[in-house]
């Protein structure tokens, strides 16, 4: 399957805004579902000014990555913290450190971001105390405390 440039610029972005941050906010061009992709997502988003990407979490099966397109923003990398523009690729392995992306400029900052689709995933939010259990599209959110370790 085939997108121009010019059906991607035409393409309108759908609001997203994330379940545990209402300041997580952007529109989303799926790329990926528009070609036919069912096993990785392929994403242009836009983040207006002051705007986070999405709630700060890592997946623990999952692997997603980031190329700026446009823009200015922060990326929260575990720790780390960097400023990030036009060129700037992140990397964000399975079971890594806990991700996030806050837009900082005049400008949406804009990035083309692609991850796995697995079937079942586990994702932290730490800084929510929350743990997402996906299976087959059923969601379930527990918090950290109510998780029983079980040693073998």
């Amino acid at each position: 399957m085939y997108l121009s440039a010019q059906a991607i610029a035409e393409m309108t972005g759908q609001k997203k805004v994330h379940f545990l941050n209402e300041s997580a906010v952007r529109a989303n061009k799926s790329l990926g579902d528009a070609v036919g992709l069912k096993n990785i997502g392929v994403h242009v988003i836009s983040v207006l000014p002051g705007d986070y990407s999405t709630e700060h979490h890592v997946h623990l099966f999952e692997e997603e990555c980031i190329y700026v397109l446009s823009g200015q923003g922060t990326a929260f990398l575990g720790e780390d913290v960097h400023s990030i523009g036009p060129g700037d690729f992140i990397g964000c392995p399975a079971n890594g450190v806990a991700h996030s992306m806050q837009a900082t400029g005049t400008q949406p900052l804009v990035c083309l971001v692609m991850g796995q689709r697995l079937t079942q995933d586990v994702t932290d939010y730490p800084n929510q105390n929350k743990r997402l259990y996906r299976n087959a599209g059923e969601w379930d959110v527990v918090e950290h405390s109510d998780i029983q370790r079980i040693k073998r």
